[in-house]
């Protein structure tokens, strides 16, 4: 029989704040009355370590790098039925370990997020930017788009079960882990629960990078959201551009350059779209998103021909019509003419139409397998 609980604590230089809560973290433990086991994943060149070692802990050897790849490394070598997550900093308390167990203990919850900005939270313990400015906001982008309906996205400890972990396909090998992993949870309709917890000055030097940490999480949850990051631009701009070149076109012929404005939005209204639909379908091919009705579309064996026939046909119109403003200058004798309306539409059709076909040769390209 394995322990119930495995701690899995991931270290870097380390030592002075890894003698203090290595000790606190089997007190708690040993007062529950659990069968546990700790999990130091470390990549220090100090005496981290070994002074894990001698305090009864497991250490593993991290051999690659990043905060997401320590945990995962962590999870593949944790044989506890619960798995405890936490900074070995001092700045979470293991005093919480017990609330954060409980929901899991009682058959509640499947994972357990604790919230720093509902619990207690010492003076200096985090920065004011990132208490009432970067957390907030990235946790309300993280809520918008993926409906997790959390307070503090980026708390570091967590507790969840771990048949119900191997379930979660996390690869991120950043401190954008912290994301990835409640995005999961959400996607696949994990029951998850928010205990407040304290949360205390680091002991030792932070290792975080404001900006740069920052950008990692909002950068993976726009590319974990296709539909709002392509699909939902690309759908205003083809929109507003059709709207303008209808209005400049039927009602407003002097007004050109909107024709010319409308013209260049519905272009690059497309090319977003077609960016979009691709990155969904590579999302489902590659097991990241679930199936909608928009890839399940895109990803049909005939898409090439239809494609090849949408295209084609506006293509051939741009052509037409093309030809038809040659026809009308060659009639003048190749003089002036006046026709840049027409002429924006045959650049418009054309543009379109080939886009259009070589779209559908590469979205064809992920249905090869199933051919």
């Amino acid at each position: 029989m394995g322990p119930e609980v495995t701690v899995v604590l991931p270290t870097m230089n380390e030592e002075e704040a890894i003698s203090v809560m290595l000790p606190r973290i089997k007190d708690v433990l040993e007062r529950m009355g659990v069968s546990y086991e700790i999990v130091v994943v470390d990549k220090s060149s100090d005496r981290t370590p070994e002074i894990a070692r001698n305090l009864g802990a497991r250490v593993i050897m991290q051999e690659g790098k990043g905060y997401g790849d320590a945990y995962l490394t962590g999870f593949r070598n944790a044989r506890g039925r619960f798995i405890v997550m936490m900074d070995p900093d001092g700045s979470y308390d293991p005093e919480d370990i017990p609330k954060l167990l409980e929901p899991l203990f009682r058959g509640e919850a499947d994972f357990v997020m604790g919230t720093r900005l509902k619990g207690e939270m010492d003076k200096g313990s985090m920065p004011w930017l990132h208490r009432h400015v970067g957390n907030p906001l990235l946790t309300w982008v993280l809520n918008v788009l993926f409906k997790a309906g959390i307070s503090d996205a980026h708390c570091g400890m967590r507790a969840i079960r771990k048949d119900v972990l191997k379930r979660l396909p996390l690869k991120c090998k950043g401190m954008e882990f912290a994301s990835e992993m409640v995005i999961e949870a959400a996607k696949r309709g994990l029951r998850m629960v928010e205990v407040p917890i304290k949360y205390h000055p680091r002991i030792g030097e932070s290792k975080l990078s404001s900006f740069k940490d920052g950008w990692r999480h909002l950068r993976l949850m726009l590319l974990y959201s296709p539909s709002y990051l392509f699909l939902l631009p690309a759908v205003i701009f083809m929109v507003a551009g059709v709207v303008l070149m209808g209005y400049a076109y039927l009602l407003k012929p002097e007004r050109l350059h909107t024709l010319v404005l409308g013209s260049a939005l519905t272009l690059l209204g497309f090319q977003i779209l077609g960016f979009g639909i691709s990155a969904r379908v590579y999302a489902v091919k590659e097991g990241l998103d679930e199936p909608t009705s928009l890839t399940r579309f895109f990803m049909r064996y005939s898409i090439l021909e239809e494609g090849l026939l949408v295209g084609g046909l506006m293509f051939i119109v741009g052509v037409l019509l093309g030809i038809y403003i040659f026809m009308e200058w060659s009639s003048s004798g190749y003089g002036a003419l006046f026709m840049l309306r027409e002429a924006i539409l045959v650049l418009t059709l054309t543009t379109l139409g080939l886009s259009v076909i070589f779209f559908s040769f590469f979205v064809s390209i992920y249905v090869l397998k199933e051919a």
